[in-house]
């Protein structure tokens, strides 16, 4: 990991500002000299710039997108904990970590640290663009922020807008950390069991009512307690806990609630994504709830020069990190293109 230590200011949307900021990242493959190779991947809302390990199979010699011929770049989200400055970093007006003083973010100032990036590593051109569910939010913002910057952008499982359904579940899990009695104290560990609970309502979404029959059905039928499924959602409630915190997780849900391609450009959705001019992949998962196909197909209608593909998957919105073998042979037939 790579990080970028920028010492000068970054104002954000909101008209708040940080004074200077970190940005973790990994890098695969080699530059060309004429650096036409560049690949950026945008992750997703609790993941990392280690997209080679949260993405396996499809970054490496040999793999779809393939280090022997792209110089790929992922970078950890503003606001996380996995090196990018966070409510955890340490405040250098005051020397104590953020923590809820830390300033409003919108996914258009993710993007602008994107930029900053992106200036450092001096690319002018990113031959293409990746992003799936809050990834893809970073990429349409960057595709309108950097017109002309991008030769082709490939979006999974996302949406031009926050729907009041995603907005609702997001108040929900925040709803779940505000009643745990320890958040908001000054410490990393604040709200811990809200964050896990807040993880399990999430986890509600990322599936969907089809696969949790199948995998956390119980064969005992006299059974009244100890469910299989209960002991799931306190596994991955638990899981999370021990890799991120509540204060991050708070601060990327109320980023998320901001997206709108529309905000400062157009009076419709569908008359801002007329406006992105670079050719665009739009895979969809049919068992998606969380970013319903409904929503890329808005997309493919209103992008001009875009191609929509929908795949089926047991897994639901979690099916655009499961279905690699299916996604990666419609990303390379469409690049073939």
């Amino acid at each position: 990991m790579n990080v970028l230590q920028h010492d000068g200011p970054l104002l954000l949307e909101s008209g708040q500002q940080l004074s200077q900021i970190n940005i973790a990242y990994h890098t695969y493959g080699t530059l060309k000299q004429d650096k036409s190779n560049v690949v950026w991947i945008c992750h997703a809302l609790t993941a990392n710039s280690d997209a080679a390990d949260w993405w396996p199979g499809m970054i490496g010699k040999g793999l779809p997108l393939d280090t022997d011929r792209y110089f790929i770049v992922c970078a950890n989200i503003l606001g996380s904990c996995y090196g990018s400055t966070g409510p955890l970093s340490i405040n250098p007006d005051t020397n104590q970590p953020y923590f809820q003083a830390f300033p409003f973010l919108t996914i258009r100032d993710m993007v602008q640290a994107h930029i900053l990036l992106r200036k450092h590593l001096g690319l002018e051109h990113i031959h293409l663009l990746i992003g799936g569910s809050i990834g893809g939010y970073q990429a349409l913002e960057w595709s309108l922020t950097e017109p002309g910057r991008f030769g082709r952008m490939f979006l999974l499982a996302t949406s031009p807008a926050e729907s009041a359904w995603g907005i609702a579940v997001h108040t929900a899990q925040r709803m779940a950390i505000e009643a745990d009695g320890t958040w908001g104290q000054p410490n990393a560990d604040a709200g811990a069991k809200g964050l896990a609970t807040a993880r399990a309502i999430g986890m509600l979404t990322y599936r969907n009512y089809a696969i949790m029959v199948e995998k956390q059905s119980d064969a005992d039928v006299a059974k009244v307690d100890d469910f299989k499924a209960s002991s799931y959602m306190r596994y991955q409630g638990e899981k999370l806990v021990k890799r991120f915190n509540a204060y991050s997780y708070y601060l990327l849900s109320k980023a998320m609630d901001t997206h709108n391609l529309a905000r400062g450009r157009a009076n419709t959705i569908e008359a801002a994504l007329q406006q992105v001019t670079v050719p665009t992949l739009i895979i969809g998962v049919t068992s998606d709830i969380l970013c319903p196909v409904q929503e890329q197909q808005i997309m493919a209608a209103n992008i001009p020069n875009a191609t929509y593909v929908e795949i089926d998957s047991a897994y639901g919105h979690d099916g655009f990190l499961v279905e690699t073998p299916t996604i990666a042979g419609h990303m390379l037939q469409w690049l073939e293109k």
